[in-house]
């Protein structure tokens, strides 16, 4: 087969150009095996795609919180759980923690610049869910 004969996948023509010209965009990194257990990639989109972080991510993009006030923004998590989700969060450089040298003590948390990043995409996922609930809901009913 010559280099003309190569074949490619085929994609919808309205899709060709635009995938094309955002993968020349981005820069050239390699890339972990996501779908291999021991990546290290899948634990830290656990940490941000998981119940607690994404919550948490999307709380703290309206700014600063103690952990009191994300635990009552956060319906239903355990204080176990939400500790749980800051101390990861925090260790993949996500979210900063201050704490105050008060009495009581005061612990402040907030997002790092990568945590404001990747906390835009995670409320941009929310916002879609939400905005196709009633599809969803009727997609699940009928089913």
């Amino acid at each position: 087969m010559s280099s003309s004969d190569t074949v490619t996948p085929s994609r919808p023509a309205s899709r060709a150009k635009p995938l094309a010209a955002e993968a020349r965009a981005r820069p050239k990194t390699r890339r972990g095996d996501l779908f291999a257990a021991a990546c290290p990639s899948r634990q830290i989109l656990n940490h941000v795609t998981g119940r607690w972080g994404s919550l948490v991510l999307v709380a703290l993009l309206e700014g600063t919180l103690r952990f009191s006030e994300l635990r009552r923004r956060i319906d239903g998590v355990s204080e176990r759980m939400l500790a749980q989700a800051l101390q990861d969060l925090e260790l993949d450089g996500f979210v900063s923690r201050h704490a105050h040298p008060v009495m009581p003590p005061r612990v402040d948390y907030t997002l790092t610049p990568m945590g404001y990043e990747i906390g835009l995409h995670v409320r941009e996922l929310a916002d879609w869910v939400e905005g196709n609930l009633p599809r969803i809901q009727r997609h699940r009913a009928a089913g």
